[in-house]
């Protein structure tokens, strides 16, 4: 796949504003950290998934995931490491998925994708991975057509990419059959489960140990249950599909209900038809499905799994069969055995628990009028010990619970739990699946690893390589509760001084060490700062976000010896929300102030008037006040008000997204400022194209007019207008999200540099030529000895300059071509502004130039 189809695709199926995650930006996603040369820690990729892996191991993920993930990301990005990051971003996909959050997981998607095209991965199997989780992300956000598009894409992709017993081929297989499953497809959604059931056996060393086969053998189990009825389902079977963990959201299994007992689903309608003379008959429909959840619970004994989290999706997809078969005394026990493995796994404060306890509710209520009918059936009051049990997490889903509505952050649409039906099409349970090592080394596939379980690109160390570098290792994810719920009592009144922590370990006549601010903000965090929350905010710990961001050249890690003489020492921020802000803040504030005003040699911190009062640049603040003290805006612009985009520079822009966030627990903060990364697509186009026009006007036609002149100011100007420009159509068409945006003037050049020594940048040669520009300026424009080059006159520098120019020119016209922004090869590039607006969706007239 090339860039133009990508970069066409995240407009269409990204939509708007997928406001930043979680709240959680990466915390530190501002790329203007990286290659500062300095000695920032390496990001350690190993680590990191061994560290998650003991979270979800200790069934610990519903607390200390989502932190762990956000603070990983910060780590890479602040380390510099692409391929780090990819690999956190697509970790996090499966976790949000898990979680049930997809408007969150929208710029998790968009950066994976984005970051992966910067670093140029198409054609390795990294790029296959993150297109195989982006497309489940989707599929799991019910944005089918968007799904089933990236699919097809990572299809493509894989067959050059992957081997054919390769087990994330079995996932592609595996997740495309849920897709199918949910849009009434059900004779294809099986198809796509036996090939993956075959790269499955294929690949497995031992078949009947194998949790991904027993999940396969779940899913089918329950798709066999759709075809047996037609295709179509009622409102129970919508609810049990959500309850299965099938990736629909509460939407989704209204319109599916609505659609089958209405009759109609076209989609369902005609395949029905289709099928109508090739259809097997219930009966046999059902004694396939039978087998094959039987199956399932065989291979999760075997394999002495029965206290995984996957247990439970094959424990529901079991009971739901039973239900089917008229036996709802044995579906009352499975169900019952399925909640204890919930509750073992993931506690009861999530609609996991929550929907297969109605739907537990409902097999009783079968049960017990079969009781009434046949006074000699009993309905089991324990859990039935008889037969082996097992079940993944994914069964028939990718383990993806909707995130339980208690959660803190709880943002997505909540499936409202439903009775269930006999005949689900969704997955077993909708259990966010743990994941399952592969002993081969493989990524999991059955149908729990796919989903929650994102594949894992990019090198641990280094950026992945055209050879392809996606790790093969993937897992399944669970859906544990959303991060730490805050405690609703008052935190203990503290005394009214703060414990003192000692003055400055430095003793006086030390040499300052050589430090930037951002790491010097760090360690005065760690040291002072972390402490006095943990001590005198105890209950806040896992609610404030701690950083650098804002104005200063110490956010942007341009600071050096010449920057200690203003607004520089020891200081960092600290962001609440606008609720406990109101409770604790002027407290905190003033447990701040508190702190020792030295530190590491540095201090007091000299604010000049301007960084004082409500301009201060450290301290406590509410979220939303901060942003707006920096843009006007308590939060990004949404994507239908690119007037209000078209209003905020780069500059602005670019203060508010630099920086290193130290800590998110909650992500509040990172959620904002990842909004004021995402600038609209349709906005950046609208921008790039007013650059070409600029860059046209000034450098191409003004600047020789003025020159042959002899108009040395006004060409001097002229040059001013292209470089600046340019500058900035490097940024844009590098994507803001990735790369951050251009600072303001002082630091414009040491952005470039930094951008042009990061690996997979685009136009990272133009920068050079633009200093060069610059240093003959003095000559071209004013010509003579005094101006450094040699007595010439102007005449050879000018010609140099306007070689660079159209050099530069021509550099711009390929890249545009490149990612299919125009297919024109015209260098004036006022003639290529047309193609650009082309691809402006909102014909708005803020954004339309011509």
């Amino acid at each position: 796949m090339d860039d133009t189809t990508l970069a066409e695709a995240l407009k269409g199926w990204i939509d708007g504003g997928s406001e930043a995650a979680q709240g959680v930006d990466a915390p530190d996603a501002n790329p203007q950290n990286m290659d500062t040369g300095q000695d920032d820690p390496a990001f350690d990729a190993d680590a990191f998934l061994k560290g998650l892996d003991a979270i979800f191991d200790a069934h610990e993920g519903a607390v200390k995931a989502e932190p762990y993930l956000l603070q990983a990301m910060s780590d890479a990005e602040n380390a510099g490491d692409d391929a780090g990051l990819l690999t956190v971003l697509n970790e996090t996909m499966g976790f949000y998925r898990s979680q049930g959050r997809h408007d969150d997981n929208q710029w998790i998607v968009q950066r994976a994708i984005e970051l992966a095209l910067r670093m140029r991965l198409e054609g390795t199997e990294a790029w296959t991975t993150t297109l195989i989780n982006a497309a489940t992300s989707m599929r799991a956000a019910s944005r089918y057509d968007q799904a089933e598009d990236l699919y097809r894409q990572a299809i493509d992709s894989a067959r050059t990419t992957l081997s054919p017993t390769d087990r994330r081929m079995a996932a592609l297989h595996n997740n495309l059959s849920m897709l199918y499953g949910e849009t009434g497809r059900p004779a294809q959604a099986e198809r796509e489960l036996r090939a993956a059931l075959e790269v499955l056996e294929s690949a497995s060393t031992d078949p009947a140990r194998d949790v991904d086969i027993a999940a396969t053998h779940t899913n089918l189990a329950l798709i066999l249950l759709d075809r047996m009825h037609g295709g179509a389902c009622d409102e129970d079977d919508a609810n049990a599909r959500g309850a299965a963990g099938g990736g629909a959201d509460a939407t989704t299994a209204a319109r599916t209900a609505a659609n089958g007992a209405n009759g109609t689903n076209s989609t369902n309608s005609t395949n029905n038809a289709n099928n109508a003379d090739s259809e097997p008959d219930a009966a046999a429909l059902l004694d396939a499905a039978m087998r094959h959840a039987r199956r399932s619970l065989e291979i999760y004994h075997d394999a002495g799994q029965e206290h995984a989290g996957h247990y439970a999706s094959a424990l529901a997809g079991y009971a739901q069969v039973c239900l089917a078969a008229g036996r709802a005394g044995e579906a009352v026990a499975r169900y019952r055995q399925a909640l204890a493995v919930i509750d073992e796994n993931y506690g009861r404060d999530n609609d996991y628990y929550r929907i297969t306890a109605t739907n537990l509710v409902h097999a009783e209520q079968v049960a017990e009028q079969a009781t009434a009918r046949e006074p000699s059936a009993a309905v089991p009051g324990t859990p039935c010990d008889s037969g082996p049990v097992a079940s993944d997490i994914s069964s028939r889903s990718e383990p993806v619970a909707p995130e339980p509505s208690g959660s803190v952050s709880d943002t997505s649409a909540t499936p409202a739990p439903g009775r269930h039906n006999p005949a689900p099409t969704g997955s077993a349970a909708p259990a966010p699946a743990r994941r399952v090592p592969d002993p081969t080394g493989s990524a999991p596939t059955g149908s729990a690893a796919p989903d929650p379980a994102p594949a894992r690109p990019g090198s641990p160390s280094a950026p992945p390589d055209r050879s392809g570098t996606a790790p093969s290792r993937d897992a399944d994810r669970p859906g544990a509760a959303d991060g730490p719920v805050p405690c609703n009592s008052e935190p203990e009144e503290p005394s009214d001084t703060p414990t003192p922590r000692g003055a400055d370990h430095t003793a006086p006549g030390t040499p300052r060490p050589a430090l930037t601010g951002l790491k010097l903000a760090r360690a005065y965090w760690n040291e002072y700062g972390k402490p006095l929350i943990e001590e005198r905010y105890p209950e806040y710990r896992g609610r404030i976000a701690a950083g650098l961001v804002g104005h200063g050249s110490e956010c942007y890690g341009f600071d050096d010896g010449l920057s200690h003489d203003h607004d520089f020492g020891p200081g960092f921020c600290l962001w609440l929300t606008d609720e406990d802000y109101a409770a604790i803040g002027p407290r905190l504030q003033a447990d701040y102030e508190a702190l020792p005003d030295t530190f590491m040699g540095f201090g007091p911190r000299e604010s000049t008037a301007r960084a004082q009062g409500a301009g201060r640049r450290v301290g406590v603040f509410a979220i939303g006040d901060f942003f707006e003290s920096i843009t006007g805006y308590r939060e990004a612009p949404g994507e239908d008000r690119p007037h209000e985009w078209l209003m905020l520079d780069e500059a602005t822009l670019a203060a508010a997204t630099n920086g290193e966030v130290f800590a998110d627990p909650l992500g509040a903060f990172s959620k904002a400022r990842q909004g004021f990364k995402l600038m609209p697509d349709d906005v950046r186009l609208s921008l790039v194209s007013r650059r070409l026009g600029m860059i046209a006007q000034a450098g191409q036609y003004n600047l020789p007019r003025m020159l042959a002149r002899g108009d040395g100011a006004a060409a001097w100007c002229s040059i001013n207008e292209f470089v600046e420009a340019t500058a900035s159509l490097v940024f844009l068409l590098n994507r803001p999200v990735t790369v951050g945006y251009l600072p303001y003037y002082k630091w414009r050049f040491a952005a470039l540099r930094r951008l042009s020594r990061r690996m997979g940048m685009r136009l990272t040669g133009v920068c050079g030529q633009l200093e060069t520009a610059l240093r003959l300026s003095s000559a071209a424009c004013f010509g003579g000895a005094g101006f450094g080059e040699g007595g010439r006159g102007a005449e050879p520098a000018a010609r140099r300059i306007e070689g660079i120019v159209e050099s530069i020119c021509r550099d711009i016209v390929a890249e545009l071509n490149a990612e299919g922004l125009s297919s024109s090869g015209e260098t004036f590039l006022e003639w290529q502004r047309p193609h650009v607006e082309e691809h402006i969706a909102r014909k708005e007239d803020c954004l339309i130039s011509l």
